[in-house]
């Protein structure tokens, strides 16, 4: 009987977090990506068949990816040096042509099965890799759906699988291709949500041989796998606090996991040094952020926070009341994903509404029924895209929205203390990303939102209206009022 250990490390979501944060009494240190180098470090001097893996959204969400365009991200994940990678929905925020020049960069294999050019229905990236370890072959697939792919709608010559059935059948088409008995173990990283993993996974027929899914995109923090169709299925939460370890034994007579035990493991100074090799080049970064972004714009009267996506914040509040101040409009729906950072202020410099708000994009205005309007609160209210699946909103004042999970409908919606009236007409706003995928994210079609008055354009930065309004007003504040309710 010929068995192996394997110790399997896997990050996803990272968003450019490099850089450390001193918590608690004692200033303990907490993640950044010289800590997470330090401990993949110490793992790889320590125990002897290593495979590290990133599920998604290596970049955006930080001051120096934005600034450098990813660069500075894929060349510390080259320092990283991760087995395998696979796509996430921000690896598209820069635009096709610069993820292609990222993904030259890279020294790691990045693999992705269904990103397909259309017109010759020809893959994109590299499907799949089989690593070779201590004699045993491992199957990577990379996978991602269109419900997070969508930058690709502003692409009509990029397209990929729609449904989790279509992505299930190109799993089964690389595994009878490629998956042979010399395949010991066979790997999904996925960047579709851990809902979504769970029903992908019931989806796989057990002749392909799928063992593990190690996934991304919903940020979910587990205590354990889920285990469904015989699969583990995990992910790491988000950013670089923690890292997910498995620590399995392979048969290879049966191609099967005989043994595992899963952490997720706390990225700290008491667990590891930080590598100081790493930290050195990542401040070669810093040094050049720092003299750009650390200009004062404003002195708000308090913080203000964002603890969730999927509930109404105060921070939220702040950014759509600015969006809506002069657009002359009933309502702005701000996507609650456009806001990166939990808190802000009370003093703001450049380098804090960069980190907070970093993804620019015009304000479009269309003009909707009073029934479209409770149509479009009752899909994003709902638990889907509170779980992270869908987008949620931070609304404008004057709203007052209640959302029954028990009733899996909305209750309530009214605007300046008056009922919404279904035949009634109510002006919006929405960032042009969300109204090229409004079908997912509003529950209305490009056509229904532009017949009674097409649409305009109210800003075409927001980042900058809010940027401006800021400089220019000074110890703001918002709370949390009731706009959105659910119960």
């Amino acid at each position: 009987m010929n068995q192996k250990r394997f110790t399997i490390l896997h990050s996803n979501d990272m968003h450019g977090d490099f850089l450390a944060e001193a918590r608690g009494a004692e200033g303990k240190l907490i993640g950044g990506l010289s800590l997470l180098s330090g401990y993949i470090n110490q793992v790889r001097s320590h125990e002897q068949n290593i495979i590290y893996t990133i599920a998604g959204d290596m970049v955006q969400g930080s001051v120096i990816d934005s600034e450098f365009k990813g660069v500075s991200t894929i060349e510390i994940m080259n320092y990283l040096s991760p087995d395998v990678v696979t796509l996430g929905n921000h690896e598209l925020d820069y635009g096709l042509p610069h993820l292609l020049f990222l993904e030259k960069m890279a020294n790691f294999p990045i693999v992705n099965a269904n990103l397909y050019i259309k017109k010759y229905h020809k893959r994109l990236m590299k499907s799949h890799l089989i690593l070779e370890k201590d004699g045993f072959s491992i199957l990577f697939i990379g996978i991602i759906t269109d419900s997070v792919m969508n930058k690709l709608k502003s692409d009509n010559e990029i397209g990929t699988f729609i449904s989790l059935e279509d992505a299930s059948v190109e799993v089964g088409k690389i595994c009878d291709a490629y998956k042979n008995d010399d395949i010991d173990l066979t790997i999904l990283l996925t960047h579709i949500g851990f809902d979504s993993d769970r029903e992908l996974a019931a989806m796989l027929k057990p002749e392909w041989g799928v063992d593990i899914i190690i996934g991304g995109h919903s940020h979910t923090l587990l205590d354990q796998p889920a285990q469904v169709n015989g699969i583990l299925i995990t992910q790491a939460g988000v950013g670089t606090d923690q890292i997910g370890r498995f620590d399995i034994l392979v048969d290879d007579d049966t191609n099967k996991i005989v043994e595992w035990q899963w952490q997720l493991i706390p990225i700290n100074s008491e667990l590891t040094p930080p590598d100081s090799d790493l930290q050195k080049f990542i401040d070669s970064f810093s040094q050049v952020v720092d003299q750009k972004y650390s200009t004062l714009i404003t002195r708000m009267a308090q913080k203000l926070t964002h603890p969730a996506r999927g509930q109404e914040t105060a921070l939220g509040n702040l950014f759509a009341d600015i969006l809506a101040e002069g657009a002359h409009l009933d309502i702005v729906l701000l996507g609650s994903g456009s806001l990166r950072g939990t808190e802000m202020g009370p003093v703001v410099i450049l380098r804090d509404l960069t980190q907070v708000f970093p993804y620019d994009d015009v304000l479009k205005r269309f003009t909707v029924t009073g029934e479209q309007l409770k149509r479009i609160f009752a899909h994003f209210m709902r638990l889907a895209p509170r779980r992270g699946e869908g987008e949620f909103f931070q609304v404008s004042s004057g709203v007052h929205a209640i959302y029954s999970d028990a009733a899996r409908d909305l209750v309530l919606l009214e605007l300046h203390g008056k009922p919404v009236e279904d035949t009634a007409h109510y002006t919006i706003a929405t960032q042009d990303y969300h109204f090229k995928n409004s079908m997912r994210n509003l529950n209305l079609s490009a056509e229904e939102l532009t017949t009674l008055n097409g649409s305009k354009v109210v800003a075409t930065s927001i980042v900058a209206v809010v940027d401006e309004y800021l400089r220019t007003h000074q110890n703001l504040n918002s709370a949390v009022e009731g706009r959105l309710v659910l119960i």
